[in-house]
This record gives C-alpha cells, structure tokens and sequence, in this order.
C-alpha cells in the first residue's frame, strides 16, 4: 500500500526504472547539433540586447557602432570553435574543460575549472528560463505582474521532466531546434529581402527617443567611452556559453567520433555566427531601441514613456516589424525562440547533475551526487540544481541584464584554463612525437590553442574589468567558495581514506579477549524477550540487562516481572536522581570499558517497527539518542532487535509490491 507521499512522488515522477534500460544512443550529426548546442545556438534571443542596451547608455547614436561591436564577439567565437575542435581530437572521452585542466595545470586548476562550470550551469538555468518568460510576455503583456512567477514556474517544470528521466526526445528536441533556426533563418532572410527593396519598416522602439547617461551624455569619447564599448563587448560575449557542448559529448556521436564532434563544433560556430550577424543588421536597420531601465532612458514626443510600457526583446520586436504583429510567423518565430531557451535551461540540467556526479566520484562534492535514482537520472544533482536557480531569479526578479553580468565569468575562465591546458598537452607530446608531418599537426594544434588562450584570457580580463561592479563580484565569489568548499571536502575524503585504510598494524591486531553483551529494559515486554532470546543465541562470554531507575514504581514492577518470569540473565538498576535516561547508560558502559579495556560491548536495543510515520514521532525516541551517543564510544557495538507493530503490516506488504 502506497503511503501518500510515495503516491505522489510515483504521480509525478514515475515507476522506477531498471538499470538495464541505462544506454546511451550513438547520435549522428544532425541530432548531436540540437542535443548539445541548444545553450550556445538560444544566445542569440539575448546577445544582442545586451549589446544594444549597454550602448544605448551612451545615446541612440553610439548604438550604431553593434555591428562592429557583433563582429568582434564573432571573431572570438569563432576561434574558440576552432580552438575546441582540436580538444575533441586530444580528449574524445568528453571530459570537457574540467578533465583537460586535471590532466594537464593539476587537481586546483581543474577544482578551479568545476567550479567555474557549475557556476555556468546554475545562471544557464536562470538566464535561459527568465529570458523565455521574456518572450512568453512579450506574446502575451499582461503577463508581465507574473514574469517572475513563469520563470519559477519553467524551472519546475524543467526540474520535473529531468527527475523522469525524460531524455529520450532527442528527435522532439531536434525538430524544436530545427524549427527555431528555421524561423530565425527566414526572419533574417526577410528582413534583408525588405531592406534591399525599401520595404523595411521601423521597429515599434524606434520612435523612442533615447535618454544618455549622464556619465556618457558626449557619447563615445574619452575612456568612459572605451570602457563603454568594452563592456558591450563582454555583453555580448554571452554568445559564446555552451560552445563547449558538443566537445563534452564526444562519447555519445557516432563513429568516427572526434571528427563528427569537431564537425558539430563548426556548423555550430558558423551557424550562430550567421544569427548573431543577422539579427544585430537588423536591429540597426529597423532602428531597435532598447535599453536597461525604459522609464529613465526612453522618451515619447519628449515625455517618459507610459508606466505601463513593456520592453519586449530583440528578436521579438524584429519579428513584428518584419512579419506584422498578427501574423502567425510572428507568434511562430517567438514562441520558437521561448521554446529554444527552454531547451538551454534543459541542457544544462543533463550536464550539471553529471559533472557533480564525475565530481563526486573524484571526492570533491558528497557521495550523494554520484549515484542514479530510481529513474536513472542524477536526482540529488537535478534538485540542487532547481533550487538554486530559482533562488537566482527570485533574487534578481528574472531581470536577464541583471543575471547576464554574472554570466560571462565562469565562461571564459573554464575557456581560458582548457586552452592553457591543451597547450601543455600539446607541449608535452611534441616530446614524445616523431615524423615531421605529425609533429606539423602537433604545432598547428597548439598554434590555434595559443591563440585561443590569448584571446579568452584576454576577454577575461575584459569582462573582469568592465563587469565587476555591475555584478561579476557574484559570480567570482559564488566560485572562490565552491572551490574552496570542494577542497575542503576533497581534503575530508582523502583523510578518512588515510585514517580507514588498512595496515599490518590493524591485520596483526588481536580479536576481543571477550563478548561482553547488555541488554537495555524498560519494562518486561515481547520486545525485550526478543532481545534477550537474540542475545543468549549469540553466545555472548558475559550477558547482562540493565534498566534505569527514572520512576521507583515502574522499576519495582519491572524487577518483578524479571522474577515472575524467570529470566535466567541478571539484571542491574542503574541509578537516576535526575531522571536522565541516557547518562547513567553511558557511564555503566565506560566502566565495563574500564576494568576490560579489551572486550567488545554488544549493547542490544529493542525497538518498534511502524507503518506510519507519526507513529515514529512516540516510539523509539530514547533509543535513537542512546544509539546516537553510543557510536562515540569505541570498543561497542549497538545492535537494534526490531519488534514488527501491527501497522507496520501495510508497509510490508508495500515493499513485498515494490
């Protein structure tokens, strides 16, 4: 009979699965590409806002300069494409950045490296999911009381399909992905189509006028311009996250792997290359106004805009100026792009709950993070995972701009480790590596890790500049105390490794002299017969009962069962003046310890089996204290002897189900 929190649970989650239905499918390209790209190919629903909204500061004027802004981001994506593209070919078990970094810079450098990207996985989940609530309003404005509620809400559900083991809709995923880039294809197509002939219309931002900082009212002059364009820059550089997808997943494409993934690595590349390209153009042709706090910064006719003004997104308001707001390619287009950033927020929660696990099988998070549920999924990691990325965006109110200052950090610093990494690799093999045509591969190789490392560290340094006090500092410390925390317990496990392994010393050492067994007496009941019928078995050297003298009455009724009944074992009544149950139990324990240093102590316990779990809350409480102090005591055992309640039936015949 199931309990009603098991029925739930089974409602929501599923009957168990066996662990022969775990294998992994061999994906061929075309479904590899939408299975591990989905993070970096949704940036583009986000990218470019930022990059617009972040000059938008200095003026509607200095937003003219985001193609140039765009194509920088594009050059260094495309490097680190290339750059990964050499990772499949060194690393095809798939163990990413993380693996690279152990191998090559040591377990700090890759401790550094797990932290960055459990950190990437955590703002994935809440940058994808609050940007797909985004558009969700932008559909649909009067939503927008409850934007933070369907980010929350997404995360639930995204939670919920991840604990059933859902992961088995790669052609669904496929074809959801297919059809997003399909529908940013013909939107960038059209609107190219539509400027060339004179056709395309304004965005309906673009009759705002747009309200400079202070700070930068002469645009982009002097230093506070430059650093205005670099923080663009690192804006956009949300383009790069999950480019490393397909390089962490060599195992699963078909064969030849390393070659498929390297060739999923650079469609990805050129793909969102083309998007990123195409929806910055046509954000500067139909004059998109965008901007981080509409009620400060935009102006209609010379007044603030309505109080009830919504800023729809990028890629929205092209879609409506491109395909006219009621047409169904406009609900398409953006309900595809709400879907796509799902699928990130989706991604993550397949590669975060498996990086805790490698992790945890490493030592460097708890054992509870390394095994599979009972639907074969990651479930402690996916939980984590949910709760804290609903933490982030209860935080920051599902404020993408807010969340993408985190974002960048954790990025480029596991890009930056894994190309320092793979140039050591490479390095290190040229050593070992004869024949002139493959020592050339070998220095081609490094040469394109070379540059990436420049290049990535180089942003980092950008990001770290320009982001900092705009929320960076979040995202350094949330990963200088995952570090600092996996250290700890990595050092824990490895101490108790050292203190329980085994020596000549702990072979050679001497059995017990003597079984010294005690049994504890409340009062004279089935359950104590047990114990004592499971004691006497045993053939203990020495057996005695005890019971604590906390209610005269009830020890004189005790005592007199003992002789009505017979017992042969004797019996001892510990004294009480406090009424303390537990302290007089441990001193009677410590003093047998004393006279027989040698002689292990068996200390059986009777206890109460129930079915239902109130009833746990009035049995069995002082025997879980007495068992909890009796663990401290070395040289004791404690043995629980079950006594089964009637209502303990239905459980049995739960579990006899199960």
């Amino acid at each position: 009979m199931l309990t009603f929190l098991e029925a739930v649970k089974r409602v929501l989650v599923g009957k168990p699965f066996a662990s022969d239905r775990l294998r992994n499918r061999s994906l061929p390209k075309r479904l590899a590409l939408p299975a591990f790209s989905a993070s970096a190919l949704s940036s583009v629903a986000y990218a470019p806002d930022e990059i617009l909204l972040t000059l938008a500061l200095a003026g509607v004027a200095s937003v003219a300069i985001s193609p140039w802004v765009g194509l920088a981001v594009i050059a260094v994506l495309l490097v680190v494409v290339a750059s990964y593209r050499q990772a499949v070919h060194a690393y095809p078990s798939g163990g990413g950045d993380y693996e690279i970094a152990k191998r090559n810079l040591g377990p700090r450098a890759g401790a550094t490296v797990a932290s960055a990207l459990m950190v990437d996985y955590l703002l994935t989940v809440a940058v994808s999911v609050s940007a797909a609530a985004q558009y969700v309003v932008s559909i649909a404005p009067a939503l927008e009381d409850v934007r933070v509620t369907l980010a929350v809400l997404g995360v639930a559900v995204l939670v919920l399909l991840n604990l059933r083991g859902i992961t088995r809709g790669v052609r669904a995923r496929a074809v959801l992905t297919y059809g997003f880039l399909a529908g940013i294809l013909a939107l960038c197509i059209t609107g190219a189509v539509q400027a060339l002939t004179g056709t395309l219309a304004d965005a309906p931002s673009a009759r705002f006028e747009i309200v400079p900082d202070p700070a930068l009212d002469a645009g982009l002059v002097g230093l506070a311009g430059g650093l205005l364009i670099l923080r663009a820059f690192s804006a956009g550089a949300a383009a790069l996250t999950g480019l490393e997808g397909p390089g962490s997943n060599v195992p699963r494409f078909e064969k030849p792997r390393s070659r498929n993934a390297a060739t999923t690595l650079l469609i990805l590349g050129l793909v969102s290359s083309a998007m990123l390209a195409g929806v910055i153009y046509l954000a500067n042709a139909t004059r998109v106004h965008v901007v981080q706090d509409p009620s400060a910064q935009l102006l209609l006719d010379g007044a603030p805009v309505p109080a009830d003004y919504i800023q729809a997104p990028v890629v929205s308001q092209l879609a409506r100026t491109v395909f006219d707001a009621g047409s169904p390619l406009f609900y398409l287009v953006v309900a595809a792009t709400a879907l796509m950033l799902m699928l990130a927020g989706h991604a993550a929660f397949n590669a975060f709950p498996v990086l805790a696990s490698i992790l945890a099988t490493d030592g460097y998070l708890p054992r509870q993070l390394r095994t599979r549920g009972d639907r074969l999924t990651f479930s402690n990691g996916i939980l984590a995972l949910g709760l804290g990325a609903v933490v982030l965006i209860l935080v920051f109110r599902a404020d993408v701009t807010a969340l993408v200052q985190l974002y960048i950090v954790g990025v480029f610093v596991s890009f930056t480790a894994g190309q320092l990494g793979l140039i050591r690799h490479w390095n290190r093999l040229l050593r070992s590596t004869v024949g002139k045509q493959n020592r050339w591969t070998i220095h081609k190789s490094r040469a394109i890790n070379a540059l990436g490392f420049g290049l990535t560290a180089a942003v980092l340094v950008v990001v770290l500049v320009t982001k900092f006090e705009y929320g960076a500092w979040i995202a350094v410390l949330a990963m200088a105390v995952l570090f600092v925390l996996m250290r700890s317990i990595k050092k824990h496990y490895d101490a108790v490794a050292a203190e329980l392994a085994i020596d000549d010393a702990v072979r050679l050492r001497a059995l017990p002299s003597r079984v010294h067994a005690v049994i504890l007496v409340s009062n004279v009941r089935k359950p104590v017969l047990r114990a004592l019928a499971f004691a006497r078995a045993s053939r203990p050297s020495r057996l005695d009962a005890i019971t604590v003298d906390v209610d005269a009455e009830q020890t004189r009724r005790t005592l007199a069962d003992w002789d009505k009944y017979e017992i042969p074992v004797p019996i001892t009544v510990l004294a009480s003046p406090y009424r303390d149950t537990i302290s007089p139990i441990l001193e009677y324990i410590r003093s047998i310890r004393r006279d027989s240093p040698r002689d292990l102590i068996v200390v059986y316990i009777p206890e109460y089996v129930v079915g239902k779990w109130w009833e746990q809350l009035v049995h069995n409480q002082t025997a879980l204290r007495i068992k909890a102090r009796l663990h401290f005591v070395p040289g004791v055992m404690v043995a629980s002897v079950p006594w089964q309640l009637a209502s303990s039936d239905a459980a049995q015949i739960y579990q006899d189900m199960k």
